[in-house]
């Protein structure tokens, strides 16, 4: 791993109340490089990507959990503080970086880029366990699930895998965000720029990323994963961002699986955070004795 591994206090800064609850110790984070330097920093508040890292009650602190969103709205960061904030009072503390390209770090926003995300979780896991410290689960919401999920299908080093609404169908959800003939443009222009209501660009979708997207193909990583690693799926009956059908898709192919629909949720589980937090606590709890 290239480049130099810092160690900072998280800048501070204004939150809501329950972001506030967090305490300092769940809020240290660490500077991270990954092989080309441009690799994930702290995660400052600006964008909910994220990690957590666990501390196990009653034993050292050498057990870390992982835990990565994507979206960029207000209600799935809240969503994850108030997970964290669960996971803290089990004695789980928590860590949060942003990817590249997102929030603090370096390098452009882009779409897809779903194997240059697993490289960063991988930096950051290689940079704990550099550390003697052990990494017992990993946790992905929304892309963020897609992410873990791929990760485990080609690191064999997780014990414990949990996909909060990930996407199983991944020619899904593209027209939404890029529009309509999307491929066609792409291949005319070589891209297609996003851009905010004001007309600012937020970021480029190349044609080379639009294909990386389509040829990200969940099922055969599902097949991958080891059937020793241990995977909850959970997912909102009522998600409008990515369909429920795609966790019972997840529940068909992974070999050691557990799905768990939280009936009435949304994506960013704004009514149900209680129960998503008690899902993922009894799971991890239930599974801790294969770390």
């Amino acid at each position: 791993m290239a480049g130099r591994n810092k160690t900072d206090a998280e800048q501070s800064q204004t939150a809501p109340a329950n972001q506030q609850r967090i305490s300092q110790r769940s809020r240290k984070i660490i500077r991270v490089r990954s092989h080309d330097n441009r690799g994930p920093l702290p995660d400052k508040g600006l964008t909910p990507t994220t990690t957590i890292i666990s501390e196990i009650p009653g034993k050292p602190s050498t057990r870390l959990t992982y835990k990565r969103n994507h979206l960029t709205l207000q209600m799935e960061y809240s969503m994850i503080m108030e997970l964290a904030f669960a996971l803290e009072k089990q004695g789980i503390s928590a860590f949060r970086f942003d990817f590249s390209g997102n929030g603090e770090s370096e390098g452009s926003l882009q779409f897809g880029n779903y194997r240059k995300e697993v490289d960063d979780l991988h930096t950051v896991i290689q940079h704990f366990t550099a550390a003697n410290r052990v990494i017992c689960a990993i946790l992905g919401h929304s892309k963020g699930g897609n992410v873990v999920v791929l990760y485990a299908s080609s690191h064999h080093d997780i014990p414990i895998v949990v996909n909060v609404s990930g996407r199983y169908k991944m020619d899904r959800g593209i027209e939404e965000r890029l529009g309509k003939d999307y491929s066609e443009r792409a291949k005319r222009d070589g891209y297609i720029d996003i851009k905010s209501e004001k007309g600012k660009v937020l970021f480029r979708a190349t044609e080379e990323s639009i294909l990386e997207r389509l040829n990200t193909n969940m099922h055969e990583a599902g097949l991958k994963i080891d059937k020793d690693c241990k995977v909850l799926t959970v997912h909102g009956s009522e998600d409008k961002l990515i369909p429920v059908e795609d966790a019972f898709e997840f529940a068909k192919i992974i070999p050691n699986h557990t799905l768990q629909i939280i009936e009435g949720a949304n994506h960013g589980y704004d009514k149900h955070q209680d129960e998503l937090a008690s899902a993922i606590l009894a799971f991890i709890k239930a599974n801790m004795h294969r770390v």
